[in-house]
């Protein structure tokens, strides 16, 4: 599995459960997206003791987010869901999701998450504060 995740920095586990599953005995399509909701919050936390919000009231908007299925997903099973950086812009960044089975022993989803840097008192994008993208940079391995 490492080799299908090794250059993700953030890897998490998500045990499937039972009521996840659709009437045609596969994971529910709308789980898919909360699991990478799941991996986008730990990409976030994973930035350290930085605040995103601080005291500037600027902080993460989802502004777009895809799931390309690539297998169906069934009970019992864990997915590691792996979530990386793939690009920097100056207001936004794109995270790259991968979903691997650990039953099937491959991917079965891959996702993406476009997030914008937000005033949320201003009601409009702005600029990643700096210090947001020196760490966004370090958790990817990236010098700066």
């Amino acid at each position: 599995m490492n080799d299908l995740l090794g250059d993700y920095p953030v890897i998490i586990e998500i045990p499937v459960a039972w009521g996840e599953m659709d009437a045609f005995g596969h994971l529910n399509n709308v789980v898919y997206f909360r699991y990478l909701e799941s991996g986008r919050v730990a990409f976030l936390r994973a930035l350290g003791d930085i605040e995103f919000m601080g005291g500037t009231g600027i902080g993460p908007i989802l502004a777009s987010v895809q799931c390309r299925f690539k297998a169906p997903v069934t009970f019992p099973d864990t997915l590691i869901v792996g979530t990386r950086l793939r690009d920097l812009g100056i207001d936004r960044f794109t995270m790259e999701h991968r979903l691997v089975s650990r039953q099937l022993g491959r991917i079965v989803a891959e996702g993406e998450g476009l997030v914008v840097a937000y005033d949320y008192s201003a009601g409009s994008k702005t600029p990643i504060p700096p210090e947001v993208r020196a760490a966004l940079l370090a958790l990817q391995g990236v010098a700066t």
